[in-house]
């Protein structure tokens, strides 16, 4: 076996490992049947489904001649640290971290941290267009999560809203 595309090859284990983690894992809820559902039987079945797609495009990088090999680039370091760093701040802005004493600045301030941090793994950094983006997102999350979905949770900073 020659693997023809390594881009191909490597993402189709990686969605193999996934979605089997995913399958796994939903089988420690009550999966229920097609007419009844339980809270296990979607993440089941889209865990199988990705482990399928996953061996799909494994045997395809594998069967199909690609230009090159299809090469796997260098890693994305930058990138990978702002966008994990967005992620890590928005959950610690939007509930705090009272181990440490950091207090829970609610959903929009959070939303404006994660979208400037985000924006930094970019080639370019305009904050004027970043703080429309975090302005739409953040209005377009609040009318989603808190009016429209009634999703109980700080939506401000505690010394804003008491």
């Amino acid at each position: 076996m020659k693997i023809k595309s390594q881009k191909d090859f490597f993402s189709g284990l990686m969605f193999m490992g996934v979605g089997g983690a995913f399958a796994i894992g939903a089988t420690t809820y009550n999966v229920g049947s097609g007419a009844r559902m339980g809270p296990g039987y979607f993440p089941l079945i889209l865990g199988i489904l990705l482990a399928i797609l996953g061996v799909i495009i494994t045997f395809k990088a594998t069967v199909v001649e690609t230009e090159d090999g299809d090469k796997v680039g260098k890693w994305a370091w930058k990138q990978i640290f702002f966008i994990l760093a967005s992620n890590f701040a928005f959950g610690i802005l939007l509930a705090g971290l009272p181990s440490i004493g950091v207090p829970a600045m609610g959903l929009i301030v959070a939303i404006y941290g994660l979208t400037f941090i985000a924006s930094l793994a970019g080639d370019q950094f305009h904050a004027k267009s970043v703080f429309v983006l975090a302005t739409v997102l953040a209005i377009g999350s609040y009318v989603a999560f808190v009016w429209a979905l009634k999703l109980q949770f700080p939506v401000w900073p505690s010394f804003i809203s008491g």
